[in-house]
């Protein structure tokens, strides 16, 4: 999979360096290419925004150079093209699921007051949200839509490992233990040292169970 993100700050993506999607860009199952925009404007100044018509507070991105890096980077529109921004749909498990069999992304960091919906509207195929609430850019959410949807590309993370967890069908992760089977006079359950499976699957399925009402009520 390839994912393409375009940002004014592309040094905030060195988490992107490290951990699972390191290793699974160093083995070629994933490419990542951060595009500035602000290469892309065509204002002497290097501006990439200006003021809202209609006033307002704060400053709207132009749809100018978004438009032209899009379209330099996606000529023949190959790349499934999303906007990040606070006022979409939230991003899903399903939907993330949905994602990873795409085999291109291209993601837009906003920022400022938003974006000119120009842009938008003649560019993009999907706006989302990561949560309803509001970021100083889109740079987070791109990270978080990299790494969500990057684990269900193939060969990244093993499917065992996508099997039990939270949001899998609906339901939240039973809690996991590991060693020592005694830790500050906490012990892990005594089913789950027992050696019987049928058992473990029952408990793991009403922990799991227990939590999700806990939580979603």
């Amino acid at each position: 999979m390839k994912i393409t993100i375009l940002s004014l700050f592309p040094q905030m993506f060195a988490p992107l360096e490290h951990s699972i999607i390191r290793r699974a860009r160093d083995a070629g199952h994933l490419q990542i290419e951060i595009v500035d925009f602000r290469d892309y404007t065509t204002d002497k100044h290097r501006r990439v925004d200006d003021i809202a018509f209609g006033g307002g507070a704060g400053m709207v991105l132009s749809a100018q150079p978004i438009v032209d890096c899009v379209m330099a980077v996606d000529p023949n529109h190959t790349a499934h093209r999303i906007f990040l921004t606070p006022a979409a749909k939230t991003l899903t498990q399903d939907r993330v699921v949905e994602l990873s069999k795409k085999s291109h992304l291209l993601l837009l960091c906003g920022h400022y007051e938003g974006v000119d919906q120009r842009a938008i509207d003649l560019c993009f195929d999907e706006v989302l949200s990561i949560g309803e609430y509001v970021l100083t850019g889109g740079e987070i959410p791109a990270m978080v839509v990299v790494d969500a949807v990057a684990r269900y590309v193939d060969g990244v993370i093993s499917p065992e490992s996508l099997e039990n967890e939270s949001h899998t069908n609906g339901m939240l992760e039973h809690p996991q233990y590991t060693r020592p089977r005694e830790f500050r006079g906490l012990t892990v359950p005594d089913v789950l040292l027992s050696g019987n499976h049928a058992a473990i699957k029952k408990w793991q399925a009403d922990e799991s169970a227990r939590i999700t009402k806990q939580i979603r009520g």
